[in-house]
């Protein structure tokens, strides 16, 4: 993909939108027991299509033909584990857009190895909180550490960090409040912020989970990585916003989250999102 010339823009996601629901890109998922379900609902809601295909024997072959290949190290096994390195590898030669997802980095050494294995083959995004971000740069910084899968840091402090995996991966984003987002630019890096959402999907299990896979869906369609990964963060952000404001609680917010990334449109992103340069 070529390396954005500017920052992502409002327009920029709503035409990626719209090329999402065109084209209906088939996304790999090699996640998580937690989440697999929530991913595909995500993905079939949002317009793209999932398939679950983690094992050592089809992961190499189908991440060649797949539209985007999303890696979550978030139950990892012995199994999935080389079926992750077979996957990425493959994805890497055909030139297949890939998402690393490093849950739980930091603070489980097994899995923090084969993170950095898989970051050696090049992922074109990582998708992260804030400590698993840090924690994958080799970086630290006072007060900031993991807790398993949630993170003890604010979403800025990884910025940094962000910036130095760009010398593996063509987009890096960290999750929080505020998302933060760097990418390869012809003339050194870009980045924005993207604001919205609403604290409840940090209440329903999977969302960052499926936010990656939707990185891996929008990396198929989108002219460059940085619109790509800025147009998933933004897709949820503006359906996180619209499904809170009829949700009494966790449970029927996820209901409605789902329902909001079906029903959001392209001139709904064109108006609600919320990019801001930033200055890296």
């Amino acid at each position: 993909m070529p390396e954005p010339r500017s920052h992502p823009t409002a327009g920029d996601v709503a035409e990626a939108l719209e090329t999402l629901r065109s084209s209906t890109p088939l996304v790999q998922s090699l996640t998580n027991v937690v989440s697999a379900n929530f991913v595909t609902n995500v993905l079939l809601a949002a317009g793209a299509s999932n398939a679950h295909i983690d094992n050592v024997h089809e992961a190499a072959g189908f991440a060649a033909v797949a539209g985007g290949v999303l890696i979550n190290l978030g139950t990892p096994d012995d199994g999935t584990a080389a079926a992750f390195t077979l996957a990425a590898g493959a994805a890497r030669a055909a030139g297949t857009p890939w998402v690393l997802d490093p849950v739980g980095v930091g603070g489980l050494p097994w899995r923090t190895e084969l993170a950095a294995g898989l970051l050696a083959l090049g992922p074109t995004a990582i998708r992260g909180n804030a400590s698993e971000i840090i924690a994958l740069a080799g970086s630290s910084s006072p007060g900031s550490s993991g807790r398993g899968v949630d993170s003890t840091s604010e979403a800025d402090a990884a910025v940094p960090a962000a910036l130095s995996l760009l010398d593996s991966a063509q987009v890096v984003s960290a999750s929080g409040p505020i998302d933060y987002i760097v990418g390869r630019g012809p003339s050194g890096p870009l980045g924005v912020r993207v604001s919205g959402g609403n604290a409840l999907l940090t209440k329903v299990t999977a969302t960052g989970c499926s936010l990656a896979a939707l990185v891996a869906a929008y990396l198929a369609v989108s002219p460059n990585p940085l619109i790509g990964i800025t147009a998933a963060h933004v897709h949820v952000a503006v359906a996180a916003e619209a499904a809170a404001r009829g949700a009494s609680g966790p449970g029927s917010f996820a209901v409605a989250y789902i329902d909001a990334l079906a029903s959001v449109t392209p001139d709904g992103l064109r108006t609600s999102a919320r990019i801001e340069p930033l200055d890296v």
